[in-house]
Formats: C-alpha cells, structure tokens, sequence
C-alpha cells in the first residue's frame, strides 16, 4: 500500500494527497504533519518506513468537503485519490490479496472549486494565467464556477491594476518566468502556446474560427492555452464548463490602479474583510449572483456613455415604481445560482439537486419574463434581457416530470427520479417494497417458528441481511434440523441465516440494484439535456444577475435618498450634497448625521486646494467624490442631491500611505512611487484625488514637492484633482495658476476646545488646529504647552527672518522648559497657601486676583 500511496505522490509532489481507504481519506508522512496542525486533528502513525514510524492522520469522506476548504483557505493544494475499482474488481484481477486500484481523479485548487460548500456564494472566484510575449502579457481569467472567460493584453506597469480588479484567488504563470507578480502564483511547464490555446479555443466551441468571439492577440491566446492546459491537468483531462471567450479592451472600462483600489476600499475594507467596503455598503441584491456581479461592475466601471444610461434607466425603473421592484426582489429570492449549478452539472460534478436548481431557475426567470414583458414602459436593457429569460420551457417540463420535487444531494441511494416518469424503474420499486413486506412475513413466522419474540430480521453493508436473537435463544436455532445456519457470535447476540431469507435478500438486492442502474442511467440522460443547452442557461442565469443588480441599486437609493447621477461626455463635476456612502452607513449606525458637502470641478475651476484641520473631513471629502464618480459609471445611483458627472477614463486616489516592508518601501517612498504614478499617467478626462502629498519628509522639502506636483497636475495633467494639503504657503499658488481655487473644512475653538464642522467652504483656511488636535487625541498637556511654546518661537522667527527655524537657538529643551514651569507653579501654590482669605478687603481680594493671573499667564 505504501508503495502505491508514494507512486500517486510522485503526481503531485506540490500538494496533500488525500489517499482513499474505505470511508477515510488519509494523508502520511509531511502532507500529515501539515493536515494535521493546520486542521487540528489528531496526528496519528501506521507501520513503518525506512525504520521509522509512518506519520498519518485522516478526515471522514463524507465530511471532507469542510476539511478541504480550511486547506484552501489556508494555502494548500490538495490532489483526491480516489479507488479506480472494487474489491471484487482487484480479486478478479490479482487474486484475494491484491490492492485496490487508486488513480488521482482531481486537484483541488484555490481557483478550480465549484462545490457549494467551498465557495462564497457572494463573490466570484476567479483563475487568472497569466504569459509574456516580447513586450506584451497576455492575460486569460476565469471563474470556473460559472464558466465566464475573458482576455485581455496589459503590460509590467499595468499587470497589477489588471489583477487588482479581477482579485484573483490563484495566478497560473509558466515556470521560468523571472517577473512573475507577488500574489499567490502557480508555476506551471506546461504550455503556453498561442497556437495551441487558440485551436483548443475552437474545439471547445466548435468553431472554425475566433473571430465571431472577437480579436484576440497572440499573448491572449498564449495564456489561453496555458490556462486549459493547467485545467486540463487539474480536473484529469476533463474541462470544465467554459463559455466563449471575451476579449477585454483597455477602452471599455475605467482605469484604476491597486492602489486606488485599496485607497477607496471598493472591494475589501482596509482591514481585509468585506464589511466597510464600499460594496458592502452599495449591496442590497438577493442573489448571490447579483452580489457577485455587482462587484464586477463596481471593479470595472464603464466608460460609454450609452451603456452607463441604459443601466441607470432599468434602475430608475425600478426605483420608481416601488411594487414591480418589490415583485422583482420577491421573485428573484426564490431563484437558485442557476449559474454555479450549471457549472457543477457540466464539469461532471452535478448532483440531482443541481438539475432541481436548473429547473427551478429556469422556471422562475419565464415567470419574471412574462411579469416583464407584460409592461410597455419597460426600458431599453429591460427589453434586451427578455428574451434571455425564456426559451428553456421544454427543459423546464422534462426536469418537472423526472425529478422529485426537493431532489437529494447525493445520487448514489436513488429516489430522485419522479414517481410515473418511467413505468419500468417504478415496477422496480414495487418489486423491492414488495420484496421488503416479504422480509417483515419473514420475520413474524420465524418468531412462531422458534418462539423467540425477540427475533429480528437486520441488515448492514458487510452480512447484507441476517437473523439476530439474543445469546440465551441462540440454543433453539443451532439445532441440526432447525433450518438456520449460524454466522456470527456477538457480544449478547448471535446472528444466522435461513434459505428463504437469502432468496429473498437475492430478490430485494437484484431488483434494488436494477432500479438505481435506471435511476443512474435517467441522471445521465438528463445531464446530456442540461449541458446541451449550456449557452442559453448561462446567459438566463447573467440576465437574472442584471436585473438583481438593477433591482438592488434602486432599492439602496430609496434608503439612502440617493439621486440618479446625469453623466456627460464633457470634463466636469457637479455634485451637491454628495455624502460618502460608508461613512454615512456609519454614523446611521450610530445615530449621528453625516454632513453633506458641494463640488463643482470645470475647465475654468478643475483643480481645488483644500485645506483645514485633521479628522476635519478633508480625506472624506476628497474619497466622497472619487466613490461618487465611481458610482455613476458603474451604472448605480449616488449618495448626493444632484450629480453631473462628466466621464472619467483614469480614477486616481492617493490618500494615506503605509510601510510595504515585503517590496522594501518606506510609508514616503509609497506615497512617491503613487505620485509618480499619477503624474505620468494622468490625463485631462483623468480624475485625481491627492492627501498630504509630502509629508512622509522634511517642512521644506515636503512643501516644494507639494508646491511641484500641484503646479504640475495644473500645467501638464489637466485633470479634475481635489488636493488637500496642510501647508499654507500654497495657498499662493491661487496667484499664478487660474484654474486652482481654495477650499477649507471648517473648524472652530470654542472655549479651548477644537469643534469640527466637516463643512468644506470657499476660501484659504484661516489657521492650522494642529495643536488642537493633538490636545484632542488626547496627548497630554504638558506636551501640547511645550509645542505652543516651540511653535510662537517658529512664528515669531519666520516673520523677523523668513526663516522657519529663526530663533530656535535659545529655546530651553523640553525637561528644563518643563522644570522652570514646574517651579513657577509651586511658587504659586505656595503663595496661595500662605493666604488668609478671612482677613482680606474685597478691595485687597480683586487686587490680589490681578496678581495671581498676572503671574500664571508669565
């Protein structure tokens, strides 16, 4: 056995071999020691090898698939080893002592699952390959759980904006490949060929070209044929279910960088989880293929104008007519992911609650077809999507007599098939009941028989059926002439078996046996049904998707007041009372109220210098309008009263920076290498949000970088940019740029304490609240006293010398400054003591108030 488990292991040296022993799936030596500590199971040992004892440790079969999702979750690749052939098959085939046969029949990968219990039913899980060709990176992705493929062409300095929207959960790439990208890679020798992934394109379509599909580079087909090659592999030269390919431009979507991505949180929060991103507070939809698809359009906003209108109409559709939207919601609830069931179904892996699933999605989407198609006002998208939902009626009605009304998720017991589907497969059935009657008259004679009440006729997967009577009986059965023949000894029972019973146990399992070969055969045929009509039930299932997305969009804007944005070809934005929409959840949450606030970018007026105070609201300002945008041309409503949203091709968000100590980059050569990025590849239909730039390094140098890319954004870049900044001597730059304009949140002191407006005004703010702020944060006041004392010695030198650090020379160090005060407060202390209030005048009492607040302000 140890010599076939270490064969199989040769086939997948990279991952835990889950090795098939009955109704376990075990793992030996290292893939052991790792199942073990990361499952925390018990880490057993078999036998031995080369003198030393054989680690081990195993998982139930009909548990695994929660076993196999910690081990993908965790990392690991996971090849199943399954028994190729029975005992009675290995007998035949070698004698009473040959082993089973074992073959790998799957790998379980990150990117290759379509189990239902492995995948988020929220989010799409995505395989991407990825193959350099000269200057160029062909780029193929799929999520085989729905069939969806799309190719796409980028290059090394957009490859990671690439896979930041298609969030990949594995990277295929070609084994000697030098730059490959830091997330989670596969490195395969297998090929990457343009050539072969076109031809294998067309076999798999059968087509004779790609052309209808559309253009297609040769580094796009290289990672094709590179990305089926690694399928083939992984399911043992069965595809999974693929529809045609699309091929992806850089025109069609809205640029956005990995590091605006994280900056705006679109997808994931800053903490890496779902709650608090901008999806999570966007998503309203009842399906998890609506969900899935609504990040897909929050990840790739549009940028044709048509497109983006045509969506907005079905919402606004919806949002306006509140009982076919509350219709539509109802109706969708009830319908299955129709496209990860068809996935499953096609790639070999369907289950009779699959073929249900399709049969009830595709029930459900006719009906939503005729609740559409009996409006007449219904919009453009909505009359495109008809005809997606309908024509599956006959597959309907099949599915409906041959299957059970909630069919099983495992086939191998039967009873699926629908009772009258087949006169046949019920006669056997019948037989098999009747023959089970015939077993319970058994057992009642050979109870008058014997006169042993508590005779009982069992049965289980090792004897079949057997008779069963406790030990003190067993006397009356052993007899010569009794017509029992003794089996087995228990404990407090002894088991026989009788000529009649085992004709009859003949009967029950030949007529049982028969029934699940018709109920097997029934499957099958019914599975050719579903995969022949792939296409079509895969474009019902992205049509239910659409109208859930449309649907939820609608219903999120009538919670949130939010407005139908009005997007424009012409560079402008015009948003009022625009919100941000996570934020605002927020504070709903906590009862506050999020202070709403105007932006008006032109050609005359496009870039905004914003200052104020920290926590004033400027980093939510500017992430407000980016989201906004973002909103817009993704076809959904907006947090705000009004929105004129002109099309953006680049969305650019450098706001916050930290350590990537795994690239060797300090928070400040962050922030540079974003800013570099924006300043080169920025354009006038850009639009830019930029936070204290320049303050990961010295005043001065902090300011001229400042200074530089502002000017730069304003003369070279021509872009709509919301620039906040802390330094105040850019406010000079009002002077010699015309299209810069000043801007503030607005902040007051109140008694000593710093009150936070969040209202953006018109105009260069006043003042810095640093210190404020600080005093705020809570940072003690010692500390806050002895920067106020640093800060008038700055001021007062910047003004005699136009130097910032003029007049520093003669500032005591912090300890002794606080010791001279220390001092100057026991003096005070001290007086005070020394006083007889009694014996004072209110004259003397006023006179010696002057005194002691003279004394504390020196």
């Amino acid at each position: 056995m140890m010599a076939q488990y270490l064969a199989l292991k040769d086939q997948a040296p990279d991952c835990l071999l889950f090795y098939r022993m009955g109704d376990f799936f075990e793992l030996f030596f290292d893939d052991a020691r790792q199942a073990a500590q990361i499952l925390d199971i018990a880490l057993t040992s078999r036998g031995e090898h080369s003198g030393a004892p054989i680690p081990m440790c195993g998982v139930p079969v009909h548990s695994a698939e929660s076993y196999l999702a910690r081990l993908i979750r965790a990392g690991c690749r996971v090849a199943i080893a399954e028994q190729v052939e029975t005992p009675e098959e290995a007998k035949k085939r070698g004698g009473s002592k040959a082993l089973v046969a074992r073959d790998i029949v799957r790998f379980v990968t990150a990117g290759t699952l379509t189990e239902e219990a492995l995948l988020n039913p929220r989010e799409s899980n995505v395989l991407v390959a990825i193959c350099p060709l000269r200057e160029s990176l062909g780029l193929a992705a799929c999520d085989i759980s729905t069939g969806t493929m799309e190719l796409e062409e980028c290059t090394a300095q957009t490859l990671g904006a690439a896979l930041a929207r298609l969030s990949p959960r594995e990277v295929v790439c070609p084994q000697d490949w030098d730059m490959a990208p830091p997330e989670a890679v596969t490195r395969e020798g297998r090929t990457f060929d343009s050539a072969a992934g076109e031809t294998r394109l067309r076999d798999i379509h059968g087509v004779a070209t790609l052309d209808g599909f559309g253009a297609f580079s040769r580094a796009m087909l290289a990672a094709a044929g590179g990305l089926i090659a690694y399928l083939d592999h992984v399911g043992r030269g069965r595809l999974p279910f693929l529809l045609p390919p699309v091929a992806r431009g850089g025109h069609a979507h809205m640029a956005m960088d990995e590091a605006t991505r994280a900056s705006l949180e679109v997808l994931v929060s800053a903490s890496g989880t779902r709650a608090g991103s901008l999806t999570d507070a966007v998503d309203r939809c009842v399906t998890g293929a609506g969900a899935r698809l609504l990040a897909q359009d929050l990840s790739a906003p549009l940028l044709d104008v048509g497109m983006i209108g045509a969506r907005l109409a079905l919402v606004q559709w919806l949002a306006e007519d509140s009982l076919l939207r509350d219709d539509l919601r109802a109706a969708l609830r009830a319908v299955p992911d129709l496209g990860r069931a068809l996935g499953r179904v096609v790639a070999g892996r369907g289950s009779p609650r699959d073929l249900g699933q399709l049969r009830d999605g595709l029930a459900q989407a006719q009906a939503l077809h005729d609740v559409l198609a009996a409006r007449d006002d219904r919009p453009d998208l909505a009359r495109a999507l008809l005809p997606r939902l309908t024509g599956h009626q006959a597959l309907v009605d099949l599915f409906t007599r041959a299957l059970v009304a909630t069919p099983p998720t495992e086939r191998g017991q039967g009873g699926f098939i629908a009772e009258g589907y087949d006169a046949d497969l019920d006669a056997l059935r019948a037989a098999s009941g009747n023959s089970r009657r015939a077993i319970a008259a058994l057992e009642a004679k050979y109870r008058d028989e014997t006169g042993v009440a508590a005779l009982k006729i069992r049965h289980n997967g090792v004897l079949g059926y057997f008779i069963e009577v406790p030990a003190r009986h067993a006397d009356r059965l052993m007899q010569p002439d009794s017509g029992f023949t003794h089996r087995q000894t228990m404990a407090g029972a002894v088991r026989f078996n009788a000529l009649a019973l085992h004709e009859e146990a003949s009967r029950i399992a030949e007529a049982g046996g028969h029934a699940l070969a018709a109920e097997e055969a029934h499957f099958e045929d019914l599975i050719a049904q579903a995969s022949a009509a792939r296409e079509g039930i895969a474009a019902s299932a992205a049509a239910l998707a659409r109208l859930d997305v449309a649907a939820s969009h609608a219903q999120r804007a009538i919670e949130g007041g939010w407005c139908l944005p009005h997007v424009v070809e012409e560079p402008v934005l015009a948003i009022a009372g625009g919100r941000h929409p996570v934020v605002e959840a927020a504070l709903a949450k906590a009862g506050e109220r999020f202070v709403a606030n105007d932006c008006t970018l032109a050609a005359t007026d496009r870039l905004w210098l914003v200052g104020g105070p920290n926590m004033g609201g400027k980093s939510t300002f500017l992430r407000q309008n980016a989201l906004i945008v973002l909103l817009a041309q993704a076809g959904a409503y907006v947090p705000a009263q009004s929105a004129r949203v002109g099309l953006v091709d680049r969305l650019f968000s450098r706001v916050g920076a930290s350590d990537n100590l795994a690239r060797g980059r300090s928070t400040f050569m962050v922030e540079m290498v974003e800013t570099a990025a924006i300043l080169q590849q920025a354009g006038e239909r850009s639009f830019v949000i930029l936070d204290e730039v320049g303050r990961g390094t010295s005043t001065y140098d902090g300011l001229a970088l400042a200074w530089a890319v502002a000017e730069a954004v304003h003369e070279v870049n021509r872009c709509r940019c919301l620039f906040a900044t802390h330094y105040h001597e850019m406010q000079r730059l009002a002077e010699t740029c015309p299209a810069l304009s000043l801007h503030h949140v607005r902040a007051r002191e109140w008694k000593g304490d710093l009150v936070l407006l969040h209202e953006l005004a018109q105009g260069p703010a006043d003042k810095s609240y640093g210190l404020a702020v600080a005093r705020l944060a809570g940072v003690p006041d010692a500390v806050v006293k002895r920067a106020r004392a640093v800060l008038d010695k700055l001021e007062k030198g910047r003004a005699a010398t136009g130097g910032l650090a003029a007049g520093l020379g003669d500032l005591p160090l912090f300890a002794a400054a606080i010791e001279a005060a220390e001092e100057k407060v026991d003096a005070l202390r001290d007086k005070l003591n020394a006083l007889d209030i009694d014996a004072l005048s209110p004259r003397a009492a006023l006179d010696l108030l002057y005194d002691l607040k003279r004394e504390a302000n020196s």
